[in-house]
């Protein structure tokens, strides 16, 4: 693969690749226009979303950061996006160009004051995988094989322009209207900024791999605060694949089934016990292991769920709150959905579309066992997501519905849901959390 001596970490440097990449999907739109001539109208649109993924992610993957961070979150959204953009945005996850050696030694000098071979025994200055923020390196010192993670240079000063550069295409897809959507955006940001402090993540990986060590069939890498940094993290190297890699083979239910209860169990035992959660649950964050127990590998993108958050929000997943009418709009409002200065026709409208919503997505809680690989359950969670993203009358207001809190939470869920549907896990026990 081609490996990056530099990345553009001005502002005009950045601005200027993502005009570029613009210029490009102006130019599939002409495309497009003249293939409809001898094409039908399904060809013309797939060719177009086909040609525009592809140049969005090559502009994205050669300013890394929070740009691709962006691809990476929208890759899981597969009711929103086109397949063509959910293929291409998943590679955001753990395959894109990886910085060159003589950049990989630059950012040592610049953190240890040593080369890698000067703080290793052995450091290939390969990469192993790279994403959106960093890149994995495989080293050894004292008979341990470590993996040493890497951030690429200028990420956290480009955040905010980043984001800032972004913000017109995210609120357009999510139907965000400029009043009040700046608490939405910091909430973004904050996150993104804690996700480039590897000191942090440093903190909460022990942290949490200590507070979840009881769970069955999971594992946690150990990691190294002094071969770390703010910059570069540390930690033992864990052999397995990649879960979107295990999922394409042909599955085991037994294994399946083990590996889809230690990943339920991780989370619920997260957001019911710790009230703090992973909140990036993406295929590049979790390994399975030559045993087929589950490694999550990626800690840096931890939510904490404050109490005035959590309790109306599960209260909403028992189905008798949900029929109860009085007792849902009131939650609605807690959960800043419902608005005080809202008119009689958006709390009709947004009454409806939630409980449609919440009633199925719910599901999995009213239940003891659940199946995942229930095909029709996610037919309808995809259709509902179409549903509501060509509703025209949906469109017409403004769509900052809900307590910032929802932003990650959601993503946690979407996420976690679409990785127990790939494992095509069943009889899943919903609360066996209590049991750990």
């Amino acid at each position: 693969m081609k490996t990056l001596n530099k990345i553009p970490t001005s502002k005009i440097e950045r601005a200027t690749k993502l005009v570029t990449t613009g210029l490009k999907v102006g130019v599939n739109y002409a495309k497009y226009y003249g293939n409809k001539i001898t094409k039908t109208e399904e060809e013309a649109r797939e060719q177009l979303n086909e040609d525009n993924a592809t140049d969005i992610y090559d502009g994205l993957k050669e300013l890394k950061g929070s740009a691709l961070k962006v691809a990476q979150m929208l890759s899981m959204e597969k009711s929103l996006l086109p397949n063509a953009y959910v293929e291409k945005f998943s590679l955001s996850q753990f395959s894109v160009p990886p910085l060159s050696g003589p950049l990989v030694v630059k950012t040592f000098l610049k953190y240890f004051k040593k080369t890698p071979d000067e703080v290793f025994d052995t450091f290939t200055v390969e990469s192993v995988n790279a994403a959106s923020i960093g890149q994995v390196h495989k080293a050894t010192v004292n008979n341990k094989t470590l993996a040493v993670k890497i951030q690429y240079p200028g990420v956290a000063n480009s955040i905010s322009t980043d984001l800032a550069m972004v913000k017109p295409i995210a609120m357009k897809m999510f139907n965000i209207k400029g009043e009040g959507s700046d608490e939405y955006f910091k909430e973004v940001e904050s996150k993104l900024l804690e996700e480039t402090n590897y000191i942090l993540e440093l903190k909460q990986s022990n942290e949490i791999a200590n507070a979840c060590s009881k769970i069955p069939n999971l594992k946690f890498p150990k990691y190294y605060e002094e071969f770390s940094s703010d910059r570069i993290l540390t930690m033992d190297w864990m052999d397995g694949i990649h879960l979107s890699e295990f999922t394409k083979k042909q599955l085991n239910q037994e294994t399946s089934n083990k590996l889809g209860q230690a990943l339920w169990d991780f989370y619920m035992y997260q957001l019911h016990v710790l009230k703090k959660v992973h909140a990036d649950p993406h295929p590049g964050n979790f390994l399975v292991s030559p045993e087929d127990d589950l490694i999550v590998i990626d800690f840096g993108c931890m939510k904490e769920v404050p109490d005035d958050f959590y309790v109306p929000y599960f209260e909403l997943a028992v189905k008798e709150n949900i029929d109860n009418l009085a007792f849902f709009e009131s939650k609605l409002y807690q959960l800043e959905i419902l608005k005080k200065e809202d008119s009689q026709e958006e709390i009709t409208f947004f009454k409806e579309l939630f409980y449609e919503m919440l009633s199925l997505f719910t599901q999995p809680f009213q239940q003891e066992e659940f199946d995942f690989s229930d095909e029709n359950f996610f037919g309808k969670i995809a259709e509902l997501g179409q549903k509501y993203s060509k509703s025209t009358e949906l469109k017409k207001m403004n769509g900052n519905r809900g307590s910032k809190h929802f932003i990650y939470i959601n993503r946690t869920f979407f996420g976690l849901y679409n990785l127990m549907h790939d494992l095509k896990a069943t009889n899943i026990k919903i609360n066996n959390y209590k049991n750990i």
